[in-house]
């Protein structure tokens, strides 16, 4: 991994996931219409706590996906304390999440799932 991009993760669900497999894995899917904000995490621990206990309860299987962000691109956001120091994450509005996904340096990796 370079000093030039960040890991990241993200707890998503099935759907999620199928829509991200569709992008060939490079890609997020966008927010719907009542998803004004897209929610990178920037720990592997709270991206877990999020896929094991909402996720599985909401659809019946959770994932957490890892992927490389260039440094220079989040840089312009703040990480946001949703509840703790574990509780960290990037608040992207939905309409840069296109320039969000451009950014991401690699492919997007599922390294955890549960059901």
């Amino acid at each position: 991994m370079s000093n030039d991009c960040i890991t990241l993760w993200r707890p998503v669900g099935p759907a999620e996931l199928r829509l991200i497999e569709e992008a060939h894995m490079s890609a997020f899917p966008p927010r719907l219409p009542e998803q004004p904000i897209f929610y990178p995490v920037t720990t592997e621990e709270y991206a877990v706590k999020i896929a094991r206990d909402w996720n599985v309860p909401q659809s019946g299987s959770g994932f957490v996906t890892q992927f490389q962000v260039r440094r220079d691109f989040l840089s312009r956001y703040d990480v946001q304390d949703a509840g703790g120091k574990a509780h960290r994450e990037y608040w992207i509005p939905a309409e840069e999440l296109e320039a969000f996904n451009a950014a991401i340096v690699g492919k997007i990796e599922v390294v955890r799932e549960f059901r």
